[in-house]
């Protein structure tokens, strides 16, 4: 049976993708800038995250002249059923992008100032409202608990995954926690302030988040399979993707099934269900300018850029961050629910994309078990050609060479894939 206890509780692809890139030096641009086949790499990568342990991977690539796909591995296990690249999935705290785009709507439209703070829209619902804004919330720089440290509330979810958690006893179990900082002193990454987001819309709109992504985002981008879950998937049958959760550190490994466990847990911080394609076209949209204002959009850009986890190599607006890659500058935002490891990100114009899944989650795995360091190289290979795949060019040379030694401080520290608050 697998184990309860977690990996870590920091962010994972982020941190996994600093340890990784710490190894080469980003000045000058990549060492091999000459366009690439990528469809064999996208698929041995694929196929390497699989043969680590991952029950499924896919990955679809758009390098702005054509779009390539690989996928690895099974939707279902029970079933046998194969995984499909067009599969739905749960996108995790890629709902914060969408989240951080319905409320910079409301700001468009003079419902929400991003500066004012949150007590003048929830009276009385946030401990120290007065002092934390609209903004803070939106770029984790509240100060507020997260919800998904608290031991209470993992072991239900983890225990009881067909019941779902109301939205009162998520906050209540973060606000019984002291806050990390003082508003605005800090970063440090919150569930909980999406959760109140969540809250803010509902207040403000009188509509739930659900009606609320459909109407504003979903439909009028023609995302057909992305929906936002309340409290549960809407199906788990052909064309869903199983998450599962995995304990690489037994022989044989063990792997528990979450397809159709309530989401309510992950809410307005990560509920989101979705596709490669749907996310890439989402991503692309907002930063094409098709889905904010100018101003709104160039707000969601503006990052707070000294932030430790990500290693030098990143920064967090609202809902959105940037993040330096071997082959060139994306944005976008990862996510992970308790099966699934998703990121989606593109280039600042949104004519570039990349969209990848792992439909398996490490949990209590020893960190000095050399599976795990095989699983966070394969994860980071494929994630590495993925988004050089994007920019239409070659791995460098250098960052295929690194050596295993830049990972171990790295996993007990954080894990490839571990458990973390980042994820959700």
């Amino acid at each position: 049976m697998v184990r309860s206890r977690v990996l870590n509780r920091r962010r994972s692809t982020v941190v996994g993708l600093a340890a990784l890139l710490a190894g080469v030096a980003l000045t000058g641009g990549p060492a091999s800038a000459a366009p690439a086949t990528r469809t064999g790499e996208l698929q041995r990568t694929a196929q390497g995250v699989v043969d680590a342990g991952a029950v499924g991977y896919l990955v679809r690539v758009n390098d702005g002249d054509r779009v390539r796909t690989a996928t690895a591995g099974l939707a279902d296990r029970d079933t046998g059923r194969r995984l499909k690249n067009k599969d739905q999935y749960e996108a995790g705290s890629q709902t914060k992008t969408f989240v951080a785009v319905l409320v910079l709507q409301l700001v468009a439209e003079r419902k929400v100032a991003l500066d004012a703070p949150i007590e003048k829209y929830l009276p009385g619902v946030v401990p120290n409202g007065a002092d934390i804004t609209v903004r803070m919330l939106l770029q984790h720089t509240s100060g507020l608990f997260n919800y998904t440290e608290d031991a209470g509330l993992i072991s239900q979810a983890l225990t009881q995954p067909y019941t779902p958690i109301a939205v009162e006893d998520i906050l209540k179990a973060a606000f019984s926690h002291p806050p990390n900082f003082a508003p605005g002193t800090d970063w440090s990454y919150s569930n909980t302030g999406y959760i109140v987001l969540g809250e803010l819309l509902t207040k403000v709109t009188g509509q739930p988040v659900t009606q609320l992504v459909d109407r504003r985002i979903t439909r009028p981008l023609h995302l057909r399979d992305t929906y936002f879950a309340d409290p549960f998937p809407g199906t788990i049958g052909p064309g869903y993707a199983h998450g599962y959760i995995a304990d690489l550190s037994v022989d044989p490994p063990e792997y528990v099934d979450t397809a159709g466990w309530t989401l309510s847990w992950a809410g307005s911080a990560g509920a989101i269900v979705s596709t490669t394609r749907d996310l890439s076209t989402f991503y692309s949209s907002l930063l094409a300018g098709k889905v904010l204002p100018k101003a709104q959009l160039a707000q969601m850009q503006k990052t707070k850029d000294d932030i430790e986890e990500f290693g030098g190599f990143g920064g967090y607006g609202l809902g959105l961050y940037w993040m330096e890659t071997p082959c060139g500058r994306v944005w976008g935002h990862d996510g992970a629910t308790l099966g699934n490891s998703s990121t989606t990100f593109t280039t600042a114009d949104g004519g570039r994309t990349y969209a990848t899944d792992t439909t398996t989650r490490l949990y209590a795995a020893d960190p000095a078990d050399p599976r795990l360091e095989t699983f966070a190289f394969a994860y980071s290979e494929a994630q590495v050609t993925a988004m050089c795949g994007m920019f239409g060019q070659e791995v460098p040379s250098a960052v295929a060479k690194v050596k295993a030694s830049v990972w171990p401080q790295r996993i007990s520290e954080v894990g490839p894939l571990g458990f973390t608050s980042g994820g959700w």
